[in-house]
């Protein structure tokens, strides 16, 4: 007797939903991917771990005000994934971010980078969820002197370190700021309102009292 057609693709079917199955578990996710940033207690520098998927190289560039890339000088450079040890080859060319290449798969970059202006910043080229961790000398608090980009949540911890999230995103910027910083804001105002009193109260009193 045949076999209807019906059960001869049984089989077949049941073989592509397994491989369909299969490949969709090896894809990341969209915006799954994660990167940590922690700002060193001194601010002058900061440590990164950022995931990598289906990727073959990295480049160590930061953002410049035109949204150029520039070259980032980083050290204790790690790669780590389903290798031991994962291996890779830098690549530095004159004027241009330095390039880390390696075999193609997923894995996490981790390095160290000189931080200035107390302003910390990335750009993805996917959406990515971004933390960042600020040390207890510094603070995010006063809107006049610190900058958060938009989206961001921010939770203050009983230790002083601030953490600031962003889910789902292709650029992140924090500025932050430290005591002295907040003691300046606070002369400049009181400075400002001497001027006032000087140049504004206390003539305005003259003449009202020549007025008289």
């Amino acid at each position: 007797m045949r076999t209807p057609d019906r059960d001869r693709c049984r089989p077949a079917f049941a073989a592509l939903c397994a491989a369909l199955v299969i490949t969709i578990l090896g894809i990341p996710a969209a915006g799954a991917l994660s990167a940590e940033y922690v700002v060193l207690p001194n601010g002058t520098a900061y440590q990164a771990r950022i995931e990598i998927a289906d990727a073959s190289r990295y480049e160590f560039a930061d953002v410049g005000f035109m949204g150029e890339k520039v070259p980032v000088q980083v050290g204790n450079v790690e790669l780590t994934g389903n290798c031991s040890p994962c291996g890779f080859n830098w690549s530095r060319p004159w004027g241009a971010p330095s390039v880390i290449t390696f075999a193609k798969g997923n894995y996490t970059v981790s390095y160290l980078a000189p931080l200035s202006g107390n302003t910390l910043q990335g750009q993805f080229t996917r959406p990515y969820s971004v933390n960042a961790t600020i040390p207890p000398e510094f603070s995010v608090k006063n809107p006049l002197i610190a900058g958060i980009s938009q989206g961001a949540n921010v939770t203050h911890h009983a230790d002083n370190t601030t953490s600031v999230r962003w889910d789902k995103t292709t650029a992140f910027n924090v500025r932050f700021y430290d005591q002295w910083h907040e003691n300046m804001l606070w002369f400049f105002f009181q400075f400002m309102a001497i001027l006032v009193l000087i140049l504004v109260v206390v003539p305005y009193l003259l003449s009202m009292k020549r007025g008289e």
